[in-house]
């Protein structure tokens, strides 16, 4: 764990607060602060939220995340419950797992200014499994393929949400084929069964990655990933019924993008 310095001898500033997290950041601070340094990758500047926006608004969902409760499963460090915020939402509550992550929401709230958003430290499933609330949408960005049981979370996104917004790498065996190095981290395909939805999940091993202290993968040393296909036959399953899907090249596998909603 990082030796946080306790005391500051400089001025108060934003970039003091960034700097407890020094070298463990993924996101950079949005463009609109060039002032200061974090991690490298534009969180919050990420074009996908404003793609789930324009999406759930052609769907029937008027206005989008305007005027809605928004319920953010993995906000990481803040990046999309920021974007969410900004485009409108009544209410943004956002759960988070990883306890060095959630410290760096809230720190990021502080900076950046999240007025209708709340950060909980504590597991998603567990979330969903014990409060009986409905959002009107449900963010999950980067968390199917951390599961270990993933169709249970799109089975309780079905109980819970009436649209959703999901961003996952899945298993491609186009790309393993082509991409020996990440390929390799695959291991057993298995059948697995969960709320009468049956399916194939691919074992994959975090490896070396679970050295960094900035590791943003799920709880356990592997993961179980699906194919693009079965996730989508289970949220058919599941109660939704309009989709609207893109499917992108990742450096990790292949990856879709999908707003869906109930009729």
């Amino acid at each position: 764990m990082t030796d946080f310095k306790h005391f500051f001898g400089v001025p108060p500033s934003d970039q003091n607060a960034l700097d407890l997290f020094s070298g463990e950041w993924s996101s950079s601070p949005p463009a609109s602060r060039p002032d200061l340094k974090a991690g490298a990758t534009p969180l919050f500047d990420d074009p996908r939220m404003q793609w789930a926006h324009d999406r759930f608004n052609e769907m029937g969902l008027n206005g989008g995340f305007t005027g809605r409760d928004v319920l953010e499963l993995g906000p990481l460090e803040g990046a999309h419950t920021y974007l969410i915020d900004k485009l409108g939402a009544t209410s943004v509550t956002a759960v988070e797992a990883n306890a060095r992550a959630y410290l760096k929401c809230l720190i990021a709230k502080e900076t950046f200014g999240m007025p209708h958003a709340r950060f909980l430290l504590g597991d998603v499933l567990s979330y969903l499994h014990t409060h009986e609330r409905t959002f009107d949408i449900t963010i999950a960005c980067g968390i199917l393929y951390h599961l270990t049981n993933p169709v249970e979370l799109l089975e309780l996104l079905g109980r819970r949400s009436k649209a959703i917004f999901l961003w996952t790498v899945f298993y491609d065996p186009e790309f393993v084929a082509k991409n020996p190095v990440p390929g390799a981290k695959f291991s057993e395909a298995l059948p697995m069964e969960h709320a009468g939805y049956k399916h194939t999940v691919h074992r994959f091993n975090y490896g070396p990655s679970l050295d960094w202290k900035g590791f943003c993968g799920g709880g356990e040393i592997y993961s179980y990933w699906m194919e693009k296909s079965e996730i989508v036959g289970a949220l058919e399953k599941f109660g939704f019924t309009d989709f609207r899907i893109e499917q992108h090249p990742n450096i990790h596998g292949s990856a879709l993008m999908l707003a869906a909603r109930k009729a």
